[in-house]
């Protein structure tokens, strides 16, 4: 065991590359708690069963469903190149830039408003905002709690099956640590945003949360050819990977 946990091997983060990756994940994340304040069904007109106490009307989503999942497919490139010590600081500047989102949507939703007599266009614009922002601040405590917990144990589960492995089997853990992961952060986000977005009975909860680990699990699947090929490319061009990889199987 020993012998095989020399064996993983990650890069360090002074590279060029890092920083793009860090942008992107941090983008992702805070583009996808906006979005997510939208809600949407699918299929309601056709799909309509009953399964015992549950009963499915359409399948429940949000606004970030096509997008979201892209944030643990960067996940798991940061954490499977650079390691669990670089993704934990990854997460600590993402929360505190979703903690800025947040309070910056507060501050200007309590800024002082028109007259609605006088300035009736520019006071309609100001509801809009305050019945958007009403929402967004729910759907983000939601977004930083399943995202704390999410990419903490995603990446955790990565790197201690790589530190098994070495280099070998990455698609078990992509499809391992997503499983973890995204079981966590779905569960956690659906249990604190599903009342903002309007499923409130424990059936619409159930489908919401169902679809959503489903749907996120398959788009790791399915782009899992992807992420190999962006993995494989970052590991040839950061030499720090390479000679630390060297290293450790030349011990």
């Amino acid at each position: 065991m020993a012998e095989q946990r020399r064996t993983a091997a990650f890069a360090e983060t002074g590279s060029r590359y890092f920083p793009v990756l860090v942008g992107l994940f941090v983008g992702v994340m805070l583009i996808s708690n906006v979005t997510a304040s939208r809600p949407a069904v699918f299929f309601s007109s056709w799909l309509q069963f009953d399964l015992g106490p549950i009963h499915v009307n359409g399948l429940p989503t949000d606004g970030a469903f096509f997008l979201f999942p892209l944030a643990y497919v960067l996940g798991d490139v940061i954490s499977e190149v650079y390691g669990f010590r670089a993704m934990r600081r990854v997460i600590a500047l993402g929360f505190g830039i979703l903690l800025l989102a947040s309070a910056s949507l507060w501050v200007a939703d309590q800024l002082p408003t028109s007259d609605p007599v006088t300035d009736a266009q520019t006071h309609e614009l100001q509801a809009a905002f305050h019945t958007v922002s009403g929402v967004i601040p729910q759907i983000l405590i939601a977004g930083l709690a399943g995202y704390l917990v999410g990419e903490f144990l995603n990446s955790y589960v990565l790197v201690r099956m790589k530190e098994r492995s070495g280099e070998q089997r990455l698609w078990a853990r992509l499809i391992g640590s997503t499983i973890v992961g995204e079981a966590a952060d779905t569960v956690v986000f659906c249990a604190i945003a599903a009342p903002a977005l309007g499923f409130t009975t424990f059936s619409s909860f159930l489908s919401y949360t169902l679809v959503g680990f489903v749907w996120k699990v398959c788009i790791e699947v399915l782009v899992m050819p992807i992420t190999y090929a962006v993995c494989g490319w970052l590991k040839r061009r950061e030499p720090t990977y390479g000679e630390q990889l060297q290293s450790a199987t030349n011990r």
